[in-house]
């Protein structure tokens, strides 16, 4: 007779498989002998499996999953807006006096300081008749030297053998010499500025355009063509077109407490994906609201020493108005449920488990998260398609770059323990 062989061995054995090694048949029990050679497990074996799965990450049971310990850091409250710089100031040069133009004094596109000539105009006629005016200024000043010698004389007579006719004209004459020098005086101002007029400056500090006449042409004062354009590039102003509701939705988070509110900060996004920071100023911004679009206009002034932004280009915008401490998780370590909601993988105790998470944007290209993770959490990076709830893992210390590419810590870095093991928030 056969001795049970489910008695033998420190094996563990299903009931199923004891009811076929207690058959009395003999191919059915030697049946049973194959297959359990094939599939029993030492018992000794599953126990140390048990205990280590509830020890440190190096004992885990499972595939080596890569995480990453999640922590608060500031993050900024953006809005991303568009608009179109504008120069700060555009004058479009024009003469002030007629004449030839005998000279044009600058290279077109060079940034001028103002004060610097541009054009010149011939200046003969002016120099005669500043002269003139000269002229007349010192025939002016002697009348009027007569006329007080003449008026002197007669007031020192007055009572005497002078009569009040006499006098009377004396004070007249002198009036009328005053009179005179002032003119011949304004006179004077006046040649000296046209002669000044001939020599055309630039009145601000810019990019002047190419010169719209040449040398030989005949000008006019005040006519309608300009002779060139100066543009004010440093510094520049950008209006940008921002939707009010979300400013109301911002400025609302900042009376919760939830965001910080801090001075406006503006970074320009140019075509290439250059970026262009610095100091901007919010010179104004619009006292009503678009009825089709919702928005209303921001002008900004910020500096262009480098004259990268052109007048008149359209560009982006990041407008940075308050921070807030927050938990950032890289997009690749998140899914999109058919409900809409957002969910992520953690490491507790060994096992995988879902968390579903409320974003209040990006940063970057991780999402800033609300609710549903806390600091000290370990997030799984690796095979979140293919991770289902309790599954046992093995986790293994990683961290992600910019690119999104993760890459295993130096041992040194790793952390200790689970943060279920350690009492951490992931319980």
């Amino acid at each position: 007779m056969l001795t049970p062989l489910r008695q033998a061995g420190p094996f563990r054995i299903s009931p199923r498989l004891a009811r076929f090694l207690d058959a009395p048949s003999v191919a059915l029990r030697a049946l049973a002998l194959a297959a359990l050679v094939v599939t029993t497990v030492p018992a000794g074996a599953q126990e140390a499996g048990q205990e280590a799965g509830q020890g440190a990450p190096v004992g885990y049971q499972g595939a080596p999953v890569g995480y990453m310990v999640l922590e608060t850091t500031s993050v900024p409250v953006q809005q991303v807006l568009t608009g179109r710089a504008v120069a700060r100031s555009a004058t479009q040069l024009r003469p002030r006096v007629g004449g030839e133009i005998t000279g044009i004094l600058y290279t077109p596109g060079a940034r001028v300081e103002a004060g610097t000539p541009l054009f010149a105009i011939d200046p003969l006629t002016y120099r005669a008749a500043l002269a003139s005016a000269e002229a007349s200024l010192a025939r002016a000043s002697a009348d009027l030297k007569a006329a007080e010698t003449s008026y002197g004389r007669v007031s020192a007579l007055r009572g005497s053998s002078a009569s009040q006719a006499a006098l009377d004209l004396a004070e007249t004459d002198l009036l009328k010499a005053q009179a005179g020098f002032a003119e011949a005086e304004s006179g004077v101002d006046l040649a000296r500025a046209q002669l000044d007029w001939t020599t055309i400056r630039a009145p601000i500090t810019g990019i002047v355009g190419v010169a719209q006449v040449s040398v030989g042409d005949l000008v006019t004062q005040g006519q309608a063509q300009a002779l060139a354009e100066i543009v004010q590039v440093d510094p520049v102003l950008v209006d940008l077109s921002e939707p009010y509701q979300t400013r109301l939705a911002i400025e609302a988070r900042a009376e919760r407490g939830e965001i910080a509110l801090i001075p406006p900060e503006l970074v320009l996004v140019l075509d290439g994906g250059r970026r262009i920071g610095g100091e901007a100023v919010l010179l104004s911004s619009a006292a009503t609201v678009s009825s089709s679009t919702g928005t209303r206009t921001l002008r900004f002034e910020i500096a262009n020493p480098g004259g990268m932004i052109a007048p008149g280009m359209f560009l982006q915008a990041e407008l940075t108005l308050a921070r807030q401490q927050a938990i950032l998780v890289p997009q690749r370590a998140t899914q999109r449920e058919r409900d809409g909601r957002l969910s992520a993988w953690i490491a507790l105790d060994g096992k995988s488990v879902k968390r579903y998470l409320s974003e209040t944007g990006t940063w970057g290209s991780s999402w800033i998260i609300q609710t549903g993770l806390e600091p000290g959490d370990w997030l799984l990076l690796d095979g979140i398609n293919s991770m289902r709830e309790g599954r046992a893992i093995s986790p293994v210390a990683v961290t992600i770059d910019e690119a999104g590419v993760v890459r295993d810590l130096p041992p040194a870095a790793e952390p200790a323990a689970d943060p279920a093991l350690a009492g951490g928030a992931g319980n």
